[in-house]
């Protein structure tokens, strides 16, 4: 990786360090955001002994469950055991995480994508996670989904503890998808696989809302386009990764590629699902059973429960193609690279195995635990709709390691705002894979900043 300026020989990293030395507080306390009371530790004024300092990126029904798992430790660890601070989701997070390791100010424990921790393990901003300090707080590699275990490691490393896996997953109008006969006697939605099922779905699902089959966010929204296309391309035999060697090369299959592209176009021309819509517009027609089904994070459970009269249900995205795949991120705790005593390690993954043992609190919110005592105990088995869609981490695909790619990502950006407009009609598969192909280069082409 090469994090050297073309001129002067001196590292990117270095300059930055340089800069908050010079900095001093001024620096450090713009890292601080929208928490105040860590502006102290951040600047360099001592924090009282044994406090532990968290930063995430978490926020609406997230925020509201990770506080109540941070009040509970705060409650068994004393009233200044934690200072914790939310900073604005996606790049300014990770920017400024970056930015406090390379400047000597992390905090101790931090929340990071999968996705996103890669870039920051191969920049040399973490302390690797080993079995020693699992043990610490008695957890080993085996505690973990090992999808998602494998998925974290970065040149055989492991580099963090993960929370959960969030997939893209399928919402149903309970009262919709019985008119249209797609309920088993259970009242659960009938298993639908292939692409004939699939389509005679959507079409059952239109005739009885009058409206679409499926609704998915194309519009103002470059995340949930991609997710949607992402799930159908990973389940099709010889689909390759977009991304390789770290994002210097683009590996995707362009046939087929081009053929997803179009299969998702042919689906929004015969109306089965909807050619233009926003993240809210999305999920308010299958809200309001103007459509069947709703694709989107499961996280969009706590929005759902809240819809008075609403009866509705959550599975996998069915298997249209060969193999189930989903396309899916995990929330992870990292340990910015720091010099630790041997108390502020233990600290630091106590604090880790605190929110882990809430992980049912975190599951309440749609997300599917990583931690297995948790995914397999009788409390989150007898979650609905939770349980029903749990089988998708085992199916997840998680995007492609690059600098510039993950969570919240210009490569999301890119990509995404190409497939939407496929969907909508306004371009087509063969334009959007030059347009897609043409812009990644350049990123491609592109040293690691960091």
């Amino acid at each position: 990786m090469n994090t050297h300026s073309s001129a002067g020989g001196l590292s990117r990293r270095a300059l930055l360090r340089g800069g908050l030395a010079v900095g001093g507080l001024g620096a450090a306390a713009g890292l601080s955001g929208c928490s105040s009371p860590l502006a102290a530790g951040l600047a360099g004024s001592p924090l009282n002994t044994g406090t532990v300092t968290f930063w995430n990126l978490f926020g609406g029904g997230d925020g509201v469950r990770l506080q109540t798992m941070l009040d509970q430790y705060s409650a068994n660890h004393g009233p200044s055991s934690l200072q914790s601070a939310t900073f604005a989701w996606g790049n300014p997070y990770y920017t400024k995480v970056s930015l406090a390791t390379i400047g000597d100010k992390p905090p101790d424990v931090a929340v990071a994508h999968l996705t996103r921790a890669a870039n920051l393990a191969e920049a040399g901003l973490l302390t690797p996670i080993t079995a020693d300090m699992l043990s610490l707080v008695d957890l080993t590699s085996t505690d973990f989904n090992q999808k998602v275990w494998q998925a974290q490691k970065v040149n055989g490393q492991d580099w963090v503890v993960p929370l959960d896996t969030h997939p893209f997953v399928m919402f149903y109008n309970t009262d919709v998808c019985e008119k249209a006969g797609l309920l088993d006697s259970d009242g659960k939605l009938k298993e639908i696989q292939g692409q004939e099922a699939f389509e005679a779905a959507l079409t059952a699902a239109k005739q009885a809302t009058g409206g679409v089959g499926l609704t998915v966010s194309n519009i103002g929204d470059f995340a949930s386009p991609w997710r949607f296309f992402q799930t159908l391309y990973s389940q099709r035999e010889g689909s390759t990764p977009f991304l390789g060697d770290s994002g210097t090369k683009i590996t995707m299959n362009d046939d087929l590629v081009v053929s997803t592209l179009a299969y998702i176009q042919k689906l929004a021309n015969a109306g089965l699902i909807n050619k233009a819509a926003d993240y809210a517009g999305a999920q308010t027609q299958m809200f309001t059973g103007k459509s069947a089904f709703y694709c989107e994070g499961e996280w969009e459970i706590t929005t759902a429960q809240g819809i008075e009269g609403l009866k509705f249900g959550m599975v996998p995205i069915p298997t249209v193609f060969d193999m189930p795949a989903a396309q899916a991120d995990s929330h992870t705790f990292i340990l910015p690279k720091m010099e630790r005593t041997d108390a502020q390690m233990q600290r630091a993954m106590g604090f880790i195995k605190s929110m882990l043992d809430q992980s049912l609190t975190w599951a309440k919110g749609g997300h599917i635990p990583a931690y297995l005592p948790t995914l397999n105990s009788a409390e989150y088995k007898a979650l609905e709709p939770q349980a029903d869609y749990a089988s998708a981490a085992d199916d997840a695909v998680y995007d492609s390691p690059a600098w510039y790619s993950g969570s919240g990502s210009n490569f999301e950006t890119i990509v995404g705002a190409a497939i939407g407009l496929v969907q909508q009609g306004l371009s087509s598969p063969e334009q959007a894979l030059a347009s897609m192909k043409s812009q990644l280069q350049t990123y491609a082409n592109t040293a690691n900043p960091l």
